[in-house]
């Protein structure tokens, strides 16, 4: 929270001291809450205190990051001040704020550190940075870390979440440098580069990235949009010249295509008759596609203009999200190749009923419990976005802006369809359904059953 200060003092705003009494009290409580547990036998971490632990932790983060803004005034109700931060940590960058430059810099650095914290993972960090959790680490590592496998390129937790940071790190210094270079302030850059590498979306002007007519600024974005979709272990070994495990990825090869397809297919249907450019038209087709699989939310012109097939292909995406192991959210490209790879191989079982046709990933044979998981994980998805979409219709919310709002906040995408479209935002909606939506966006960021998992009778049998 105090790391916005110096924004706020550089630029003179009211908000410095907001941001260091509660930065000063949040410390104050979780200095307590040690003091009086130092003492406590520890034993080692099991999965559902690991489950438990990362849940309660973003909910707890949320409750104390949406302070700042209510103290301050610039959102009043604590209702719409813990969806703004939840959609903060959980990088959905839906928002509820009208007028998005009249907050103070100390606030809008905030909001957008959120983000990136969130986009790596609050207890991700905490195994980084905090030896007190390195016992039973795993636990909470395999309870945050999206994906259906949990790749680690060194044995021991802490030292594979020191080196996922690094990465992150050193996309975002060069991201920051490149926007500057570019013709972004530093303000603007360090916070664009802390939404994109999380793949959140917080800008900080009101129209987004259509605030910024340069290609330039557009293109770094759009190859940044699409790194923090990656897996970031492909990072790691792209940064150690294997570029030969990037090659083989299955996952990579399927998303980067379906990126590319998709975007050629948009730009050549979408509005033909339009007087701009051929490379205008790439480059707004390519940047909302990769804005939108890898649920980075940024906005660059109101596709709810756009042709009707545009529209429709839009509204899908919000259910793609980018690569297992990036800080994308949604369902993943990796679980929508499995599904289609098993289906297909299913037909041939049909035929051959006797042979074992096993799915395989990257030369590796899936263990049936892995496609049992996956299977499971998307019908639970589709369940959970239709029943929020008719809890929401419920509210009094159009059928287009009911189904928009579920899809958007469970893929912690951002901008949906209906009146919370890309030119518009939360803020008219009623305080339920804003509740309901911060759940959605945490349920959505932790995979669903890390969340869901609590509410089960058997979590709490012996």
């Amino acid at each position: 929270m105090m790391s916005g200060i110096p924004f706020s003092v550089y630029y003179q705003d009211n908000d410095i001291f907001v941001l260091l009494g509660c930065g000063i009290s949040t410390s104050i409580i979780g200095a307590l809450l040690w003091f009086f547990t130092r003492k406590t036998e520890r034993t080692d971490i099991g999965k559902r205190e690991g489950y438990l632990i990362v849940s309660l932790g973003w909910l707890v983060m949320s409750l104390f990051g949406a302070v700042p803004f209510v103290l301050h005034g610039s959102i009043p109700s604590y209702t719409d001040a813990f969806f703004e931060i939840m959609s903060g940590f959980t990088t959905t960058g839906a928002s509820i704020l009208d007028d998005i430059e009249a907050l103070p810099h100390g606030l809008l650095f905030w909001r957008s550190i959120s983000q990136w914290i969130g986009g790596m993972g609050i207890i991700v960090l905490s195994l980084a940075i905090l030896p007190l959790l390195g016992i039973g680490g795993m636990q909470l590592y395999a309870a945050e870390v999206p994906g259906i496998t949990k790749d680690k390129f060194h044995p021991r937790v802490k030292e594979t979440a020191k080196r996922l940071w690094g990465i992150y790190v050193i996309l975002t210094s060069l991201e920051t440098i490149l926007l500057m270079f570019a013709g972004m302030n530093f303000f603007d850059a360090i916070n664009h580069s802390f939404t994109t590498l999380a793949t959140g979306g917080f800008s900080t002007k009101n129209a987004s990235i259509a605030y910024y007519t340069s290609p330039f600024i557009q293109y770094i974005l759009i190859i940044f949009m699409f790194l923090a979709g990656t897996n970031f272990t492909l990072h790691y070994f792209a940064l150690h010249r294997n570029f030969s495990f990037v090659k083989t990825n299955d996952e990579f090869k399927a998303y980067s295509l379906f990126i590319l397809i998709t975007a050629i297919v948009i730009m050549i249907l979408h509005h033909p008759h339009l007087e701009i450019s051929l490379e205008e038209k790439f480059r707004q087709s390519l940047f909302h596609v990769v804005s939108l699989v890898t649920t980075t939310g940024y906005v660059s012109s109101d596709y709810e203009n756009w042709a009707i097939f545009s529209r429709i292909v839009f509204f899908v995406l919000l259910f793609i999200g980018g690569c297992a192991g990036s800080t994308g959210g949604s369902i993943k490209i990796v679980r929508h190749y499995l599904l289609f790879k098993n289906g297909f191989l299913e037909l041939k079982r049909l035929v051959h009923p006797r042979a074992v046709i096993p799915v395989r990933v990257n030369g590796k044979a899936i263990p049936p419990e892995i496609i049992s998981n996956v299977q499971a994980f998307f019908i639970l998805y589709i369940l959970i976005f239709v029943l929020s979409s008719i809890i929401l219709s419920v509210t009094g919310l159009d059928f287009l802006t009911s189904i928009g709002a579920s899809a958007t906040c469970l893929g912690n995408v951002g901008p949906g369809i209906g009146t919370v479209g890309p030119v518009a935002n939360f803020s008219h909606l009623p305080d339920f359904a804003k509740i309901l939506l911060s759940f959605l966006m945490l349920v959505g960021r932790l995979e669903l059953f890390t969340v869901l998992v609590i509410f089960s009778p058997s979590f709490w049998r012996r």
